[in-house]
């Protein structure tokens, strides 16, 4: 199992009612700082809301430049859908809020380059609020802590898909991350299997937060509760334990996965094909329509990818899928000169 003993210090830190008696030291202010968020899995299994897990490869960097004018301007979006106004802006909302808190009213220009897909389950409206944040505050010197710097994202991707920390937090800290609680924030990070493999999976969908958010259920049976608080706990066990096929059985979601799976075309195919082909378990990942597919090894990931990718090719729908690792650095640790793998 890996484990980040950085972070661990972050989270104790942000565990004390978010109130940390140091603050992160980056250096001095600059004129031009960047950051690079990576993707991620919201939603983990069964862990609605609650457990985050960052991923090695494409993420969103966001580039901050002191302006002229104080407050925030975005110069360019990253995609020609996303709104240049800096209030309806995950990124320029997460901007500003380090600015707010900072106590400046300095000017800066953001220019977000995104290599996440939109509306596509990999967190990237979450990612340009995260990659925004640690960019600002690069650029004023590092006056923020962790902590801090968590809830100026939340704020961000509260305004496109709630508020929730489950895709800001192992975007921000790395690995995998348990939200005990949004008010006050409080986090965990739990063990990374070294041997783990995730498919992730994106069909040539798209799927708004909002639209999944809304087919969720209103009521839950004491009998479902139950048995998705006993998945979310062997997850847990499961990764302190690097037991992987207590992983896999643990991906058993009684609440998002039957009510949003509804919606994507292709999603009961790709799992049968995925667990043929070995997979120890997965689901959809955050809203969807993005999925993951957890393998023990290099070869059933390439199994799975080819069996997924058959299974969507006969509804004539196109996807990518690709084999990751648990990323263990977030924004917070990535050099600037990071590429977007």
């Amino acid at each position: 199992m890996q484990r980040n003993r950085g972070f661990r210090s972050k989270m104790r830190a942000m565990r004390h009612r978010m109130t940390p008696t140091t603050r992160l030291s980056i250096g001095s202010p600059r004129q031009s700082a960047s950051a690079l968020a990576p993707a991620c899995i919201g939603n983990f299994g069964p862990g609605l809301d609650v457990l985050g897990v960052a991923l090695a490869g494409p993420g969103d960097r966001v580039t901050a430049t002191r302006a002229d004018i104080s407050g925030v301007t975005i110069d360019d979006a990253g995609h020609p859908e996303l709104p240049t106004d800096p209030t309806k802006n995950t990124a320029g909302i997460a901007a500003q809020e380090v600015l707010n808190r900072a106590g400046t009213d300095i000017g800066v220009r953001l220019t977000i380059t995104k290599g996440l897909p939109l509306a596509g389950g990999q967190g990237g409206s979450a990612a340009s609020a995260v990659a925004a944040a640690g960019a600002t505050n690069r650029l004023l010197g590092g006056p923020l802590d962790p902590a801090q710097l968590l809830e100026c994202a939340v704020e961000g991707e509260a305004v496109v898909s709630g508020r929730h920390a489950d895709n800001a937090a192992p975007q921000l800290l790395g690995g995998v991350v348990l939200v005990r609680s949004l008010d006050p924030l409080d986090v965990v990070q739990l063990a990374t299997p070294a041997d783990l493999r995730i498919v992730m999976v994106h069909p040539d969908q798209r799927m708004r937060t909002a639209e999944a958010r809304a087919v969720l259920p209103q009521f839950i049976s004491r009998a479902m509760v139950v048995r998705q608080l006993g998945n979310v706990a062997a997850i847990v066990a499961a990764l302190e334990s690097d037991d992987l096929q207590l992983l896999g059985r643990a991906m058993d979601d009684q609440i998002a996965e039957p009510a949003r799976a509804v919606l994507l075309p292709g999603f009961d195919e790709a799992r049968a094909a995925a667990m043929a082909a070995g997979s120890l378990g997965g689901s959809i990942s955050g809203a969807g329509p993005s999925s993951f597919w957890l393998a023990g090894d290099d070869v059933t990931a390439r199994r799975v990818i080819d069996a997924v990718r058959a299974s969507y090719a006969a509804l004539n729908i196109g996807c990518t899928a690709r084999a990751t690792q648990i990323a263990p650095l977030g924004a917070m640790d990535l050099p600037e000169e990071a590429t977007l793998a």
